[in-house]
């Protein structure tokens, strides 16, 4: 199988900070979505092409680990790495670390479910999605 890593770089603003001058941790959520965006354009699976097919696909579960704070002016680094599988969902993992010393600031799992455009669950993977898993032989 392969594997899909996508990377994005970001610095961090000022107005990510919180009061004790580090990146408020609600942020991270945004960057994991930063991730999943830019991973979706470089391997064909976009939002758009989702929501193009009748789809959309929520976070479902989320899990965060936060392993060091960033600060205002540092660059991050997020891998966001598709995790295959054969249920009807989009896993992903995802490792965000500082790009000056390699130090990982979290360490994320994510889960998204296939839902129609009219708010109803698809338990069955829509047929685009497998072809797409199988050109991408996931």
């Amino acid at each position: 199988m392969s594997k899909l890593t996508a990377i994005v770089k970001r610095k961090i603003a000022f107005y990510e900070m919180d009061a004790i001058r580090m990146v408020w941790h609600g942020n991270y959520v945004k960057f994991l979505e930063e991730g999943r965006e830019a991973w979706g354009e470089q391997f064909g699976l976009s939002y758009m092409q989702i929501f193009n097919n009748g789809y959309v696909v929520p976070v479902v579960d989320l899990h965060i680990q936060y392993k060091n704070s960033a600060y205002m002016g540092d660059v991050l680094v997020i891998e966001t790495t598709y995790v295959p599988c054969k249920a009807a969902k989009l896993q992903f993992e995802y490792h965000i670390y500082r790009e000056s010393d390699g130090a990982t600031i979290i360490k994320a799992t994510s889960t998204q479910l296939f839902v129609t455009a009219d708010g109803q669950f698809d338990p069955s993977t829509p047929d685009f999605v497998s072809n797409w898993r199988n050109t991408h032989n996931v």
